[in-house]
Formats: C-alpha cells, structure tokens, sequence
C-alpha cells in the first residue's frame, strides 16, 4: 500500500466571543473554548497507481486530510503511513516523492517568467540538467504551453496559469499527487483536456492520484474508486459506479412522445423530475421498473424509451447525509 492511514484525526480548537465591546472585555479574562473535529477517526488504504476521488461537502474534512497526508499539518491522534514515511516527521527522501496542486493556491512567482520557477524547482529537487531538460519538454508538449515558458506568470490566462503550476509539481516525476480542486474555475473546455492529461499521465507513469473536486464530471472521468468523508467521518468507501446500487432504489426513464399529455397521466408511474409537452423524465422504483414501462408503453403516445441509472451524482448527494461508513470492492 502506498498510502496507509489508521485512526487519523484532527481537532481544531477556537475562542467564542459575542459581539460587543463587553464581550471583549470579558473575554481577556475568560473565554469559552470549543473544539472542532475536522477529521475524526477515519482509516483507509490506497494501492500504488491508483486515482481515487476524495468527495465531501465543503467543511468536511477533505482538505484537512489531504494536508495531514503530505505532512503540512500534524495530526491530533492516529497514525498514517505515505510512500513508507510518516508524513508530518517531513523527511526529505518523502518530500521528494510527492507533490500537491492546490487550484486556489500558487506555487509559481508571480512576477516571473515560469520557467524560472520551474528552474528553482530543478534545483530544490536536485533534478540532473538531462532529465529536467527532457521532463519539461515532454510535459510542455503535453500541454501545449511550449510558447509561454517566458511569460511572466501574471500575464498568464487561468488555464495557462494552471498548466505550469502542473508542471511545477511534476517536474521531479512524483509517485504520489494530491489534487484539490485543481480545475476550480477553469471553463468546460479547460477541464476536459486536464482530464485527459491526467488519465495520460496517471497510464504512463503509473502515479497514485488523490482528487478532490466539486466537478463530478472530474471525477466521474477519472476515478474508479471514491472516497466519500462528512462531517470528518469517512461515510463510503468504493466503486464509484456501485454508489446507487447501494443507495438508490430507483431508476430513471426518459420518454419521447408523439403526442402531448398532461404532467397528471405521467404521476402514477413515479416521480416525474422533468416534464414539457413532448418530453418527460420519471424516476421509478427499481423493483417497479418491468411492471411500469410496460404500462406507459400500452397508455401512453411513447415514440422514443430509455431506461437509465440514478445520476451518481444524486447517489453522491445522499451520501453527504450519511453518518455510517459503507464498503463497496472497488
């Protein structure tokens, strides 16, 4: 296992102060302390060259664990283990083997061109000339940003910006990548190609990816695996896909119609979450499905019939109200 974390929490501890300048005064004398559990006792497994999508809720504990995990933040309790090291002693053969992309946190300098960021990147990860020379083209080429190495980072588009800080972080060919919400504000196009970069990359170098993101499609696209956390409790932990077979007990038709009917005809058959004249989509019960499709085909005008999954990302939703974890084999 590449990733190994036994019973990891983390507590956050804070002050609570009224409003008001009485309250401030009282509070230089007494002030009431409370702690916040933004991990609690979670444990998990991650196999080399596997990309798993971590999901929450914002506030879940997501980012915390991340952290905990490339040794930015120690942990309250608990113990981890990250490519053989324990991650927050922060030795320096661990922090040569990892790198984390943060979509609202920069790497780069500002001011300069990339690829003189990229250069002290060369230098702080003791990179031979030959292989940084070779890592940067191939990477380059990758994400067709050959053109833009000497312009000053600020004068970078979002998309471009995001592009080098990839660079920076696999410049020294990590084992192990945590991505936070790497495509945070980047436009559809944008994030289709760094979803294919990744799953490139992951196929090529056989990396362990972490993602985090609140674009389904990010993860939907790229991980098998998920890994759901609420409140700082891992409430799933497994195949993606199986997420509905194990919380929904629905299935959703899609109709076209030759002719128009009332949104009444549709409400015996379930719940109807998409209606217009000459279309419509019902959610039924999986166990119903047989006995109700062949009813709407003998009453109804259909012309057009498709039986498809819940979205996972209704699946996904309702595993953010969990307070129990569920195993599925991934």
């Amino acid at each position: 296992m590449i990733i190994q974390v036994n019973h990891l929490s983390k507590h956050f501890e804070y002050y609570q102060k009224e409003l008001g300048l009485r309250s401030s005064i009282r509070n230089l004398f007494s002030r009431e302390k409370l702690t916040k559990a933004a991990v609690d006792d979670i444990c998990f497994a991650i196999e080399e060259g596997e990309m798993v999508g971590f999901l929450g809720p914002n506030g879940a504990g997501k980012t915390t664990t991340l952290k905990m995990l490339a040794g930015i933040l120690y942990p309250t309790s608990g113990a981890a283990s990250v490519l053989g090291f324990t991650p927050w002693e922060r030795k320096k053969a661990f922090k040569m083997q990892f790198a984390i992309v943060m979509g609202q946190k920069n790497q780069l300098w500002w001011d300069l061109p990339a690829n003189e960021s990229l250069y002290l990147n060369k230098c702080i990860y003791e990179i031979d000339t030959a292989t940084y020379e070779r890592t940067l083209a191939e990477l380059t080429e990758l994400l067709d940003v050959q053109n833009l190495l000497n312009v000053q980072v600020r004068r970078l588009s979002l998309g471009e910006r995001m592009k080098m800080e990839l660079i920076g972080a696999l410049i020294h060919k990590p084992r192990l990548i945590f991505l936070d919400e790497p495509t945070i504000g980047l436009d559809i196009v944008s994030q289709k190609k760094f979803r294919q970069f990744f799953k490139y990359y992951n196929e090529q170098h056989h990396t362990t990816i972490i993602l985090t993101s609140h674009y389904m499609e990010d993860i939907k696209d790229l991980c098998k695996r998920a890994i759901v956390i609420n409140q700082g409790h891992i409430v799933f932990d497994g195949n993606l896909q199986a997420v509905n077979e194990v919380f929904s007990q629905s299935k959703i038709i899609k109709l076209q119609l030759a002719a128009p009917v009332d949104q009444s005809d549709l409400t015996p058959y379930g719940e109807v979450r998409e209606f217009s004249a000459f279309t419509a989509t019902i959610q039924v019960p999986r166990l119903k499905v047989k006995e109700y499709s062949k009813r709407i085909l003998d009453q109804l005008p259909v012309s057009d019939f498709n039986i498809e999954d819940v979205p996972v990302e209704d699946g996904i939703a309702r595993l953010y109200q969990q307070q129990e974890v569920t195993h599925v084999p991934a």
